[in-house]
């Protein structure tokens, strides 16, 4: 393994690290320490029953603190923006310098010309340019993640910028399509964003769960497998919040978000410990 990539898995370890501890640590701890003392927990209830007055009154009163906690949020999955892509170039590595390689792989390398292969490498440290070849469950992954995270975090910023505008200038009424927005707000990160990150993780653990320990470390392994309830519990998710938009997060959101948050920091843990071979 090259010293550049090396060091480039270790920096991006380290980012997944600051957003898994926001979102294990950082976001709950600001739950409870500064939102439920302020009443949070009721405003929400009262969104939930259809009183969205009672909510839009209790953001206007704090808006620093509502506008802290989401911007956490987005910070936090700011920070993972390239983890799909850096999980997919580990696992394409892994099928091409790892041990038991499938005899489909090696008959079909022993046949490429020489001249073929020197083409096919790219210096710094990077992956050869077919390196995608015969990995299309992790390219879908990739970009399923990929995509899942932009929109979760959009999703979040646009909602709460929408929020906070409604919430300083309506008055006894509230705008016709209120309704409508909120529901939108909710459905682009919690079923759409989730919905892709339950792809994304569903396709990387299929992808290491084929090989197992043929070519995987156990710890691996279990990563890969960890990856599939996840992708189970991001299913749930996205389902509930599409059923019930009005609701915000569903119960199984905060599951999915903490069981990501534990998976991402099971991630970054393992690239920053990462050695040279």
């Amino acid at each position: 393994m090259k010293r550049t990539f090396l060091f480039k898995l270790h920096r991006n370890g380290v980012y997944y690290l600051i957003g898994a501890l926001l979102l294990l640590l950082g976001v709950p701890l600001f739950q409870f320490l500064v939102l439920i003392p302020q009443e949070y927990s009721e405003a929400m209830a009262a969104s939930e029953s259809g009183h969205f007055t009672t909510y839009l009154a209790w953001i206007n009163s704090h808006v620093v603190s509502f506008v802290t906690y989401r911007s956490m949020l987005v910070i936090a999955f700011g920070l993972l923006f390239n983890l799909p892509f850096t999980l997919f170039r580990i696992i394409v590595a892994q099928e091409i310098l790892g041990p038991g390689e499938e005899p489909e792989e090696e008959e079909s390398a022993q046949q490429e010309p020489e001249e073929e292969k020197v083409k096919g490498k790219v210096g710094g440290g990077a992956l050869p340019t077919d390196a995608w070849r015969g990995k299309g469950y992790a390219v879908i992954a990739a970009w399923s993640g990929l995509f899942g995270i932009i929109l979760y975090a959009l999703g979040t910023l646009a909602g709460t910028i929408y929020a906070v505008s409604i919430a300083a200038s309506f008055s006894a009424s509230l705008p016709d399509s209120y309704s409508a927005f909120s529901s939108l707000f909710t459905i682009i990160p919690n079923t759409a964003g989730g919905g892709l990150l339950a792809l994304a993780c569903l396709f990387f653990g299929a992808v290491i769960a084929r090989r197992g320990l043929n070519l995987w470390p156990g710890i691996w392994v279990a990563f890969g497998y960890v990856a599939l309830a996840l992708a189970a519990l991001f299913s749930g998710s996205a389902v509930a919040a599409a059923s019930s938009p009005q609701g915000g997060q569903a119960a199984l959101t905060t599951a999915a978000i903490l069981g990501f948050a534990i998976w991402v920091l099971w991630f970054g843990v393992m690239l920053v410990r990462l050695k040279p071979e």
